[in-house]
């Protein structure tokens, strides 16, 4: 590629054709390509550059604790769910729909592993997405509020395409907190998914909130337009360690 190629294509802001162009060329002559053949392995080249650039700057943002696939995930030790049902999830048709998604049921039986597989298949499709514990999102609202930053922070929460919130009821919430959260649910209900883990049936929430209507207010506009999982099976972390100490034997 000549020095003037390479600055126009720049210019037209192109940095996969500039990195493959000489390798495609090449390919190009040994096959006997025609001219749309190589523009076209051209434009396939850009294209994928662009879309790994996204989902990395995507998965980026998430800030997901850890990698997790649902290659990874052993339905045979979740037989309470419906891997059809899963698998559903993974089109994200729910978050095109503002659909709410909960996953409710004992610890260890495989819902943050789910959601978080989930939400990096949401960037790989493109989608804007924020993983956050119920904890770890109370203790940032409440920070922002104390530093005037709240609105700023709610604006950036509502423009996500999907909301992650992981771990609700594993600590129990203020009341400050708990009216912040009422927040971010009201705000999103009908324009926004959120996709939320719970170790506590619906009856146990008010533990978590102390506030009975309060409680009720939530749960109302998360259930409304959602899907709902059961996860009541023996806890993986479990399994997995009963079996490393049978090999063990």
């Amino acid at each position: 590629m000549d020095d003037k190629l390479r600055e126009q294509l720049k210019f037209c802001r192109l940095p996969g054709i500039v990195e493959c162009y000489d390798d495609i060329l090449r390919e190009a002559r040994d096959n006997s390509w025609n001219h749309e053949q190589f523009f076209s392995n051209l434009v396939e080249y850009e294209v994928i550059m662009r879309e790994n650039n996204r989902f990395n700057r995507l998965f980026k943002q998430a800030k997901f604790p850890n990698l997790k696939t649902i290659e990874q995930f052993n339905f045979s030790e979740a037989p309470f769910l419906s891997k059809t049902e899963v698998m559903e999830l993974f089109s994200c048709k729910f978050i095109d729909q503002n659909t709410n998604v909960l996953f409710l049921g004992s610890p260890g039986t495989g819902k943050s592993h789910l959601l978080i597989s989930i939400g990096i298949e949401a960037c790989r499709q493109g989608k804007t997405v924020g993983f956050f514990t119920a904890a770890g999102l109370c203790n940032q609202l409440i920070e922002m509020q104390e530093e005037q930053q709240l609105l700023k922070f709610l604006k950036k929460i509502n423009k996500l395409d999907l909301l992650l919130i992981d771990e609700l009821g594993f600590v129990e919430l203020s009341n400050q907190a708990t009216q912040l959260m009422f927040q971010i649910f009201s705000e999103r209900y009908e324009k926004g998914s959120i996709f939320l883990t719970s170790n506590l049936e619906f009856a146990e929430w008010a533990k978590v909130f102390h506030d009975e209507r309060m409680t009720a207010a939530i749960i109302d506009r998360l259930i409304h337009n959602s899907k709902i999982m059961l996860f009541n099976g023996s806890s993986h972390r479990l399994l997995d360690q009963q079996k490393k100490t049978k090999k063990a034997q």
